[in-house]
């Protein structure tokens, strides 16, 4: 079994490959038992039901450490605060609360869920508005905050941001994120201006869709190339690149053998250096 090898992050030990569980509906608690038998350590959700059952993924990794397949320790857990316009009908909190009650309702809820006292990272889901980090924002980061600071949720992150909106948390006197998670597009030089500010930041920049918002990356010389060379297919040779440039990626696969395909990628080699640099200049 290939297992995703750890990087540290803020003191945590993160595996360097997470299961992405959005949009898999009434299969989520099978195919997150079915990542974590193929050896994936990290499992990303979100208190969401308009796009997870996190739930599921409760009950799948519960199953898991019943069965002696992991133990809690072992996996790392990730999910997220989501703002109401974000929501359907079905909301983990009173949306007439002040932001900080929600995020501690939606908290609590999330821990019931996943059947634990704690996360390994808790993530707000997107900004309140497409542009900017609000007032609103700060109280929900706020919040956030203070659960990383009683020990309930180990690291922080945020996701679906603009560059210009990382620059602002970042320049604003708050606790750093761990990571930022965004859906990575080849067009914009995978996400180039928001993984170079990470870079600066020393933070952590999870890419995921990296397959499914560039299909057509897949069949593009630049990628065939290395694939062949390496011998492996254009999906893992693009997991590989992301890899090599820094991302920590995600997959949402729902073939068992693609999954342990992916988390094959970690004993395939590097790409060289002029492999690296066609594939991000594909877009």
């Amino acid at each position: 079994m290939n297992r995703p090898r750890d990087i540290e992050v803020a003191g945590v030990r993160v595996p360097a490959f997470m299961y992405g569980t959005a949009w898999k509906e009434d299969a989520t608690e099978a195919l997150t038992e079915q990542a974590l038998a193929a050896g994936f350590r990290a499992i990303d959700t979100a208190n969401q039901r308009r796009h997870y059952v996190e739930t599921g993924v409760g009950d799948a990794v519960a199953a898991a450490i019943d069965h002696g397949v992991i133990t809690r320790a072992e996996v790392f857990l990730q999910t997220k605060f989501t703002f109401a316009r974000g929501h359907d009908h079905r909301k983990p909190y009173d949306a007439a609360a002040r932001y900080g009650d929600q995020v501690r309702q939606s908290f609590e809820s999330s821990l019931e869920h996943l059947r634990t006292t704690y996360v390994d990272s808790y993530v707000l889901h997107g900004p309140e508005h497409g542009v900017g980090i609000g007032k609103g924002d700060l109280e929900v980061w706020t919040a956030m905050a203070e659960l990383a600071a009683s020990g309930r949720a180990r690291c922080l992150g945020i996701s679906n941001v603009t560059a210009d909106q990382v620059a602002d948390l970042f320049a604003m006197n708050v606790v750093r994120p761990a990571f930022v998670q965004n859906r990575c597009y080849a067009r914009t030089g995978w996400d180039r201006e928001v993984r170079s500010l990470c870079r600066q930041h020393g933070i952590v920049y999870q890419g995921f869709s990296l397959l499914t918002a560039n299909r057509h990356v897949l069949s593009h010389p630049d990628v065939l190339l290395p694939a062949k060379r390496l011998g492996i297919s254009a999906a893992a040779t693009v997991f590989r690149f992301a890899m090599d440039v820094g991302m920590l990626p995600l997959t949402g696969t729902t073939d068992v053998k693609h999954m342990r395909a992916d988390l094959a990628v970690f004993d395939v080699p590097r790409l060289t250096d002029a492999e690296r640099n066609a594939i991000e200049a594909i877009g």
